[in-house]
C-alpha cells in the first residue's frame, strides 16, 4: 500500500491531509498525549493503547445535559417542548449510551508495542496472532476535515497509523491494519505522533510519562477542585465545577481508571521475550535512508526557525 513522502501535505477545499511516515522525520512538533494513548513506558518499549471510555463519556454527558436543562427549563412555559425534550433526548442518548455500556463491559483491547531497541513493532490482532513490523515501514497520516453549516465551521480530524501484514502468504483480509486516534487532525495529531516517533527516534525521556491508571487525590477532579478552593482561587473552582457538571470530567475520569488502573499485558511467550532488554552492542540502527532524511528535515526545520516572522 503506497502513500506518499512523509512531509507531504495535500489541501482540499474542506480537507487536509499531512503525511507523517514512512519515513518517520521530525514534524516539528513536541510530543504531547492528548489522548493518554501511553499505557506503558521503559527503556526497551513503549505500549499505545486505543481505548479511551473517557472521551466517549465527555461527548456523551454534555448532550444529556443539554436534553435534562431544555426539559426542566420549559416545564412551565411549553410543557409540551419539555416533554418532548426529555423523551427526545432519551432517544437520541440512549443508543450512544447503550454502546459506551458494551465497551465497558468489553476488555480493554491490547496495546501496540514500539520496541526501540530492536526497531520493530508489535501488533496484536483479533484472532490471537501478533505481527512483527518494521519500524521504518510503519505509516502514519494525520486527516483533517471541515464541514459548514448554519451552526457555523466545524472541523474534525484523525490521526491514522497503518501496519502492513510481514506474512506474503496472508490473505487479502489480513494484510492491513490501522489505528485512528479522534484527536482532530492538524498539529495535535503531530504532536501525538511525536509521542511514537520521538521515543523511538530520541529516546523514553523525550516523551511524556504514562498517565492511565489511578491518579495522585492531588491530581484528581475532585483533589484539584479542593486545592483550589483552599487556595481562594474562585475562577479555578468555577471551571473545576464546570467540568466535572456538565462536560462530566469526573465520571469520564474514573470510568477511565477502573478501565485502566492495570492496562493489559500482551501475553504470547514469544513476545515476552521478543520485549527483553538486548545489550546495547545488539540494538538495531536506522538505515542511512531514514538518517538522511532525518537530517534533512532537522535542516529545513533549523531554516524554518532562523527565518524572519
Amino acid at each position: 500500500m503506497s502513500t506518499p513522502p512523509a512531509g507531504t501535505t495535500k489541501k482540499g477545499m474542506f480537507s487536509r491531509n499531512d503525511y507523517l511516515a514512512p519515513l518517520p522525520i521530525p514534524t516539528g512538533e513536541k510530543p504531547c498525549d492528548v489522548l493518554n494513548t501511553i499505557w506503558r513506558k521503559n527503556d526497551v518499549f513503549i505500549d499505545i493503547g486505543n481505548y479511551s471510555i473517557g472521551s466517549a463519556v465527555m461527548v456523551l454527558w454534555p448532550m444529556v445535559m443539554l436534553f435534562l436543562g431544555m426539559a426542566y427549563g420549559f416545564r412551565n412555559i411549553a410543557p409540551d417542548l419539555s416533554m418532548f425534550a426529555l423523551v427526545g433526548g432519551g432517544i437520541i442518548t440512549g443508543i450512544p449510551a447503550l454502546f459506551l455500556i458494551q465497551g465497558l463491559l468489553r476488555k480493554v483491547p491490547l496495546p501496540v508495542r514500539f520496541n526501540r531497541q530492536r526497531r520493530e513493532v508489535c501488533v496484536p490482532r483479533d484472532n490471537g496472532e501478533y505481527w512483527i513490523v518494521p519500524w521504518e515501514t510503519v505509516t502514519a497520516a494525520a486527516t483533517q476535515h471541515s464541514s459548514v453549516s448554519q451552526g457555523g465551521r466545524v472541523t474534525m480530524g484523525l490521526l491514522v497509523i497503518g501496519f502492513e501484514n510481514p506474512d506474503p502468504t496472508a490473505s487479502e483480509d489480513n494484510r492491513h491494519f490501522s489505528l485512528g486516534f479522534p484527536c482532530g487532525g492538524g498539529t495535535t495529531a503531530m504532536a501525538l505522533w511525536e509521542c511514537m516517533r520521538s521515543y523511538m527516534e530520541i529516546g523514553p525521556d523525550s516523551v511524556p510519562e504514562s498517565r492511565v491508571g489511578i491518579a495522585p487525590y492531588g491530581e484528581t477532579q475532585i483533589g484539584s477542585l479542593i486545592t483550589d478552593l483552599r487556595k481562594g482561587e474562585i475562577l479555578g473552582v468555577l471551571w473545576g465545577i464546570f467540568c466535572i457538571v456538565i462536560l462530566g470530567t469526573y465520571l469520564a475520569e474514573k470510568l477511565q481508571d477502573w478501565k485502566l488502573s492495570h492496562p493489559p499485558e500482551l501475553p504470547h511467550p514469544d513476545i515476552l521475550e521478543w520485549s527483553k532488554p538486548l545489550p546495547p552492542d545488539q540494538w538495531a540502527q536506522r538505515s542511512p535512508e531514514l538518517a538522511a532524511a532525518i537530517a534533512r528535515r532537522e535542516a529545513e526545520l533549523a531554516a524554518q526557525a532562523e527565518a524572519p516572522a
